[in-house]
């Protein structure tokens, strides 16, 4: 694998990036994360169901799709504890996994437009394309997990509720479109760690860049650095001979 090229497992990972980031987006957004059913026994009467959001809350009679109740205020005065850690969590997540993609297009430019020969100036420094995937993907990994664990956590705190109070308490999709967002990442992590394992040079330092040398660079590196290694005395000067 020429590392020097980019390769379809960094533009999928951009892309998986890209969709996951839109999930988390519409999972904070979403107003359907959690549902409570109030049943009545008056068949004058309509159920009623409570959507409750992040940010919004609202309330439905069965059958009909227009709210009846929209507080819009729900975000200020949310009463539950993984609703309120959440309104912190995904946020944060979306801007981790927006810088990660940052990083992931800035290491995949890098690779398409430097240099066939590698510039031995930015052979010593940390940012470069493999250290801009690297970090991208432990960024896209540590966005899942602050993404997942609270999303997770509301199907637990739904038994929580329902044993405090009545079972009530449903858990809505707003949790499956962020738990898939957070494999999303993970997935874009993975191939990101993937394309680095495969093209990195084993002798190479971690995060040194993966640079595929030509050959010429062998047959000119290797006597510089056996005679760099040899005393001034033994190495050969060149007398330049003016002739008449």
């Amino acid at each position: 694998m020429g590392c020097r090229d980019v390769h379809a497992a960094t533009v999928l990972s951009f892309l998986c990036g890209i969709a996951s980031v839109a999930g988390l987006f519409a999972g904070t957004l979403l107003p359907n994360w959690r549902k409570l059913r109030l049943i009545t026994f008056n068949r004058n009467e309509k159920n009623l169901t409570v959507y409750t959001g992040l940010w919004v809350k609202c309330a439905r009679y069965d059958g009909s799709s227009d709210c009846l109740m929209y507080d819009t205020t729900w975000y200020s005065s949310v009463d539950q504890l993984d609703l309120r850690v959440l309104q912190f969590a995904l946020p944060l997540s979306i801007l981790i996994a927006m810088g990660a993609l940052l990083l992931c297009l800035i290491g995949m430019c890098n690779t398409a437009f430097r240099s066939s020969v590698p510039n031995i100036k930015l052979a010593k420094c940390l940012v470069n394309s493999a250290g801009c995937h690297l970090v991208a993907g432990l960024l896209f990994f540590l966005a899942g997990t602050v993404s997942l664990s609270p999303s997770i956590w509301v199907i637990f705190y739904n038994v929580h509720l329902n044993k405090k109070f009545e079972p009530v308490f449903t858990f809505d999709y707003a949790v499956y479109v962020t738990m898939a967002s957070a494999g999303g990442l993970y997935m874009t992590s993975l191939l990101l760690f993937i394309w680095y394992c495969a093209c990195k040079s084993l002798p190479s330092p971690f995060w040194q860049p993966l640079y595929s040398h030509p050959p010429g660079m062998h047959t000119y590196s290797q006597p510089y650095s056996a005679r760099s290694r040899l005393s001034a005395i033994e190495i050969d000067i060149p007398v330049v001979s003016h002739t008449t």
